[in-house]
C-alpha cells in the first residue's frame, strides 16, 4: 500500500476502506460478483471510469488479494479478473449497502451495466408484491443472460440461461430500468418493439411489478416499512 492514502486508524472499518475506499474500487467488486470478466467487459460496465484509473484500481485490488487475474483455458485463452474468496466476502457488505442506498432517489440510469441492474433488482425486490408467485424467467440484456427464480417470497438472480423458463424477456438495460422505475408501461414497450416477450404473457408482465424502486430526481422516498 506504499504511496496510497491511508486513514492510519486500526479500526477494521478504516482498514477495510484503506483497501476498497478509493473511487471505483467497490464498483469493480460489484461488477465481478456475478462472475469473471475481461478488462474490456469491466470497462463496458464502468464506462465513465478512465482506462488508466480502472487499471490502477485493478492492480491495487489484485495486490491486496481482493481479486486475481487468470487466463481462461482453450478455446477462449483470454485473461479475466475474478474475485478471490476474500473478495467474495464483500458480497453481503455490498448487498446491505445496496439495500440501504436503494432508499435514496434514483437520479440517473445512464451508464448502468447489466450486472449493476440485476444486483439492483435483488435489492429492490418486494416480497409482498410477489405473494405466492412461483416462476422462472430468463432476462436477455444485450449479450448478457440472467436467470431469475421467484418462489416463497424470494428471488434468486444469477448469470446464465434459464432451463424452460415461464417467460423470456429480451430488452436493453435502459428500457428495463424505465419499466422498473414506472417511466414506461410494459404493454406499450412491448408494442414499440423495445422489448420482446416469449412464453407466459401474464408472468412476463408481472415480473416488473416485483420491484419497488425509489423515485427519480429527488422526489420523496417511500417509507420502507
Amino acid at each position: 500500500m506504499s504511496g496510497r492514502r491511508s486513514y492510519n486508524d486500526p479500526c477494521g472499518i478504516a482498514r477495510g476502506l484503506n483497501l476498497v475506499g478509493e473511487r471505483w474500487a467497490l464498483l469493480v467488486v460489484r461488477e465481478l460478483l456475478l462472475g469473471p470478466k475481461r478488462f474490456t467487459d469491466l470497462h463496458r460496465g464502468l464506462p465513465t471510469a478512465s482506462q488508466n484509473v480502472l487499471s490502477q484500481r485493478l492492480r491495487e485490488l489484485e495486490q491486496d488479494g481482493v481479486i486475481r487475474r487468470r487466463k481462461l483455458g482453450p478455446p477462449a485463452g483470454t485473461w479475466v479478473y475474478e474475485l478471490t474468496e476474500w473478495g467474495y466476502d464483500l458480497e453481503p457488505v455490498l448487498a446491505h449497502l445496496g439495500r440501504w442506498g436503494s432508499r435514496a432517489p434514483v437520479t440517473s440510469t445512464a451508464g448502468s451495466s447489466a450486472d449493476s441492474l440485476v444486483l439492483a433488482l435483488r435489492d429492490m425486490f418486494a416480497p409482498h408484491a410477489a405473494g405466492d408467485l412461483r416462476g422462472s424467467y430468463e432476462l436477455r440484456l444485450g449479450d448478457d443472460r440472467f436467470r431469475a427464480t421467484v418462489a416463497e417470497g424470494r428471488i434468486e438472480l444469477v448469470r446464465g440461461s434459464a432451463e424452460q423458463p415461464d417467460a423470456i424477456i429480451e430488452t436493453d438495460v435502459a428500457t428495463l430500468w424505465g419499466l422498473i422505475l414506472g417511466e414506461r408501461r410494459f404493454d406499450e414497450t412491448l408494442r414499440s418493439g423495445d422489448l420482446t416477450l416469449e412464453g407466459d404473457h401474464r408472468a412476463g408482465t408481472r415480473f416488473t411489478d416485483l420491484f419497488r424502486a425509489s423515485p427519480m430526481h429527488g422526489q420523496t422516498v417511500d417509507d420502507p416499512a
